[in-house]
């Protein structure tokens, strides 16, 4: 119960990344010139955030491993990326006319976030309450290889209602950023957060001997981070090198996990085979698009999207990944994918490459811009939209499936989020807090 509001004292907001608070003088590379390149940097990002996603896996990974591989197809990878970014960067130079995001985006956020005084124990609550699902869920089969193989789902009762936490772990993260932000949580905090979430990510990966869900968890936190200023892009390009150099030994021991399980495990495609994401992109200039092989419909979307399972256990699996495996030769045991740019081209033809991007870019144009800084609820979406639609690696169209789903299932939390609303929370540049409170 918060207090009187005369019962409070001022508590000064945690210095922005980068301050240095010890010793004298300013700490190297934290000069104003360099804060100066830090906010053009950031601003850009915040200008044109979804460019961003579509361009960074590309340009630092999937074109670089087609040129060094000599694929043939390395024009066709362009003119994906060059239709998607045509959609996007369109949009977004559009909506720099109508406004442009804060140019001081943590004061901005301050204020965004001042009546919102509980946002970070219920960001604790979220990302618990997130992992916790997970974890369990994992351990009754839920999103397991055997289950994929098999086609299963498990009807646990138990393993249901932790379907109905889907997309926590985003959510919670989103609500991290947002406490860091509005001066509620240091950044060395936000930090061990993160870790601690892509630690239980990876003991899932473990139980489910998945590493895809793992991988897009590290990248959206990354582009996520990134372009809510939490993390700066030299650091994230010698994390990218250096999960580059891991990812042999992960792979190595996601395999041999499988095998023990009873798994076939194809031998011939090497940890080298598996990184040859370009190859597996330009797989679909062969056909002639779009192409109808009995993908969701629009009832589909509505059907998945907003009714739980709990309330439908009886609708079957979806997985359009198995529909291309069965399109492509294989059997329904197995999942393929074009990747994200490959699936919406394959499914929607070019034109479809540029409206998709157009739409999702004016959309989270208006979590960032709509009257002003963005509150916890449209940061969440934002962060959904990076996470679920948008994601390089995503299946093109259960990812916006996926979307509607983590939107239902984050209803409860935007409930919290209101009930625990009050007025602003003091100065600009203050956040005032009870007396005796616990920070």
């Amino acid at each position: 119960m918060i207090g009187p509001r005369t019962a409070v004292h001022p508590v000064a907001v945690e210095p922005a990344a980068g301050t240095y608070r010890g010793g004298a003088g300013p700490r190297p590379g934290t000069g104003p010139w360099s804060r100066r390149q830090r906010e053009l940097v950031g601003g850009l990002l915040r200008c044109y955030p979804v460019s961003f996603l579509v361009l960074a896996p590309y340009a630092v990974f999937i074109l670089p491993m087609a040129v060094l591989n000599d694929n043939p197809q390395t024009g066709f990878i362009v003119l994906l990326v060059g239709l998607a970014l045509l959609g996007s960067v369109s949009v977004e130079t559009l909506g720099l006319f109508l406004g442009r995001p804060d140019p001081q985006w943590r004061q901005g956020m301050r204020e965004a976030t001042a009546g919102y005084p509980r946002i970070y124990p219920v960001a604790r609550l979220v990302t618990l309450t997130g992992m916790a699902a997970s974890v369990i869920g994992a351990h009754l089969g839920r999103g397991t290889i055997v289950a994929q193989v098999s086609g299963d789902l498990s009807d646990s009762p138990v393993a249901m209602v932790c379907a109905l936490f889907s997309g926590w772990g985003t959510l919670g993260f989103a609500l991290l950023v947002g406490s860091h932000l509005s001066g509620r949580l240091s950044l060395r905090r936000l930090y061990c957060w993160v870790a601690v979430l892509v630690g239980v990510e990876a003991y899932v990966a473990v139980l489910t001997a998945r590493s895809a869900p793992l991988v897009a968890l590290v990248f959206f936190v990354a582009a996520a981070g990134a372009v809510c200023g939490v993390f700066r892009l030299r650091h994230l390009l010698l994390w990218s090198v250096v999960l580059l150099l891991a990812w042999p030994a992960m792979f190595a021991q996601r395999n041999a996990i499988r095998e023990e399980r009873g798994v076939v495990v194809d031998t011939q495609v090497t940890a080298v085979d598996r990184l040859r994401l370009d190859s597996q992109l330009t797989a679909v200039a062969a056909f002639a698009v779009p192409v109808e092989i009995g993908q969701p419909g629009v009832t589909d979307y509505f059907r998945y999207g907003l009714v739980p399972r709990v309330l439908d256990p009886d609708r079957p699996a979806l997985s359009t990944g198995q529909q291309i495996n069965q399109f492509l030769g294989g059997g329904p045991t197995s999942s393929y994918t074009f990747l994200l740019l490959g699936n919406i081209w394959f499914f929607d033809g070019p034109a479809g490459m540029v409206a998709v991007h157009a739409f999702w870019s004016g959309f989270v144009a208006l979590l960032l811009r709509w009257r002003s800084r963005p509150g916890p609820a449209r940061l969440t979406l934002f962060c959904l939209v990076f996470s679920d639609v948008l994601l390089w690696s995503g299946t093109y169209p259960d990812c916006t499936i996926g979307f509607l789903q983590h939107v239902v299932s984050a209803t409860p939390v935007f409930l919290l989020l209101w009930l625990t609303r009050s007025g602003p929370a003091g100065r600009d540049d203050e956040v005032t807090v009870p007396v005796g409170a616990v920070r």
